[in-house]
């Protein structure tokens, strides 16, 4: 049996630690989730172990310690897993996180190479490449036939042929929000498509505000968090600098963005003026692009059998076997200082 702790200091790394909670729970291996206290009433798994104090964590002892973010206690027993927290390349971050963990491991080939050229340099750490956790639910949602009915439901229910997915950054730097909302509105009186939107939860009120002021019966706000089922029920995407982009495109789906940042790009990026003809040769099937975006699935996500974390959880197994449990990761002078300051140690 393995003893684990899933280590959350930031809100988004919930939906990317729960695969693994639930194949733990399924292979009977005993886990505790680390809660950093500001955001334990926000926690959403409460029939799940879980802790704010990282002197339990220090008496429970862990094999492994998994985590999607940048730093963990170097003196906590147990192997320091990181298994990252987007698509995003930054390379910048990728850097400083190394010396913190003993083991990488990579959504796909792009990521693996960054890391194992670090390695070179810094011979400390492993890396392997097992897929990402957090896909394996929009994977496994092609399973559900409950979910594609509810695609012909909101069809039906809409009179509509299409429907796209519009998410935009947060940031108000580098959303679209603004630059878009009389577009969509346009678009959506056309009759044929329902406009799903969700917005970041950085995203300013007044901008949703305006958003619910759109006169259209064919423009619906996203409530929940359920994005996966969402994006497997959509037509196309349109966003602009967000990870959403990367991960939409695995499903081999047409993506339209304004102005973004990300880098490879392998879909239709272009100024906000180029979103309305687009949209519409896009949905009627005027556009090909499916050949660029096999080169982004390739690259950053390959595995699309929704086994990600069953390999995380086989490969840190092995791991552990092989290398053994470090007593405490070795990290430089500077990097305990770090830790220190926003961990207490007990």
């Amino acid at each position: 049996m393995m003893k684990t702790i899933l280590f959350c200091t930031k809100e988004d790394s919930f939906n990317i630690l729960k695969p693994l909670a639930d194949e733990l729970a399924k292979q009977k291996d005993k886990y505790i989730w680390y809660i950093a206290p500001r955001l334990f009433d926000k926690f959403p798994y409460k029939n799940m172990m879980h802790t704010n104090s990282i002197k339990y964590l220090n008496e429970f002892r862990a094999d492994v310690i998994f985590t999607p973010e940048e730093i963990v206690p170097y003196w906590l027993h147990g192997v320091k897993v990181h298994i990252f927290n987007s698509l995003v390349e930054d390379e910048s971050r990728y850097k400083e996180m190394i010396n913190y963990f003993d083991l990488y491991l990579t959504p796909g080939p792009k990521f693996t190479k960054i890391f194992e050229n670090l390695a070179q340099k810094d011979k400390s750490f492993s890396v392997i490449e097992t897929g990402w956790t957090k896909l394996d639910n929009l994977f496994n949602i092609a399973n559900d036939d409950i979910i594609t009915n509810e695609r012909e439901e909101l069809l039906q229910k809409y009179g509509v042929e299409y429907i796209v997915l519009y998410a935009p950054s947060g940031d108000l730097k580098l959303t679209s929000a603004t630059k878009l909302k009389e577009i969509i509105a346009k678009l959506s009186m056309r009759g044929d498509i329902l406009f799903i939107v969700k917005f970041d939860k950085n995203m300013k009120k007044e901008i949703i505000e305006e958003y619910k002021e759109i006169k259209s019966s064919n423009i619906l706000i996203l409530k929940d968090d359920n994005i996966n089922k969402i994006m497997y029920i959509a037509d196309i995407l349109i966003s602009d600098t967000t990870s959403l982009v990367y991960e939409f495109i695995l499903l081999d789906k047409p993506v339209l963005t304004v102005e973004t940042k990300l880098k490879d790009i392998t879909w239709s990026n272009q100024a906000a003026g180029g979103i309305f003809l687009n949209v519409i040769r896009t949905l009627e099937n005027k556009i090909k692009t499916r050949n660029r975006r096999g080169q982004t699935i390739k690259n950053y996500h390959p595995y699309s059998d929704g086994k990600s974390t069953q390999r995380v959880i086989e490969t840190t197994k092995k791991y552990i076997k092989d290398i053994k449990i470090p007593k405490e990761r070795k990290v430089s002078f500077f990097k305990k200082l770090k830790i220190k300051s926003k961990f207490k140690r007990d």
